[in-house]
């Protein structure tokens, strides 16, 4: 019985993927640096600390790639996404629903601490999460699972009575490493892998009716 879900943040509760994407690009070509030579879904659900070896290859040592982190902060805090326009039409009626109906919410994304609580307040969604885990807490990110045991732990039921919605290849394989159940919403734009979810839907209403049916 589905007691608790826990959320992704981007690409679930916002469709932010192609922002983000079209940000970091922006800012590596101010710098010189080329990622023609990667897929956008590389980076779907990812960070940059995640993507040096791939971007820059065999010139990777010519790079202060903590400095250019820092530098990429500083930039996403001039150039931060409409995240009211960006958000899923039903993420609200969702996320209201299931927590009228008794479901304990929870998320866990790979995105920094700031703009994750900027994003839920802005868009009224953030009185609705009872635990709210972050990028900053966790050295490695998805698909490194730690952020969803730590989320799993938090909540204190068994993972058999938690469920995940996520969207990308890397958050799907740190909720299936970390043992739960993982729906996904359908990729539509980037090609992203999603085989290994438990089920795929078209958005946030459908994976709700899927929770209703097994609780």
């Amino acid at each position: 019985m589905i007691k608790a879900i826990i959320f992704d943040m981007d690409g679930v509760l916002f469709n932010t993927e192609s922002f983000y994407f079209k940000r970091r690009e922006a800012f590596l070509a101010s710098k010189g640096i080329s990622i023609k030579h990667l897929p956008p879904k590389f980076f779907v659900g990812g960070r940059i600390d995640q993507f040096w070896e791939k971007i820059l290859g065999d010139k990777i040592s010519d790079y202060d790639t903590k400095a250019l982190e820092a530098e990429y902060t500083a930039y996403k805090s001039v150039h931060r996404p409409d995240y009211k326009s960006l958000v899923f039409s039903d993420a609200k009626t969702v996320l209201a629903e299931l927590k009228a109906k008794g479901f304990v919410l929870a998320l866990a994304s790979n995105t920094v601490r700031k703009d994750v609580e900027a994003a839920l307040t802005k868009c009224g969604l953030i009185e609705y999460f009872t635990y709210i885990l972050t990028g900053d807490d966790f050295t490695e990110g998805k698909p490194n699972p730690a952020i969803y045991n730590a989320a799993c732990a938090k909540l204190s039921f068994d993972k058999d009575d938690i469920v995940i919605i996520e969207d990308s290849q890397k958050g799907i394989q740190a909720g299936v490493a970390a043992g739960v159940r993982v729906i996904a919403i359908r990729d539509k734009e980037f090609g992203v892998d999603q085989s290994k979810a438990s089920v795929l839907v078209d958005n946030l209403t459908e994976a709700m009716q899927v929770i209703d049916k097994k609780s």
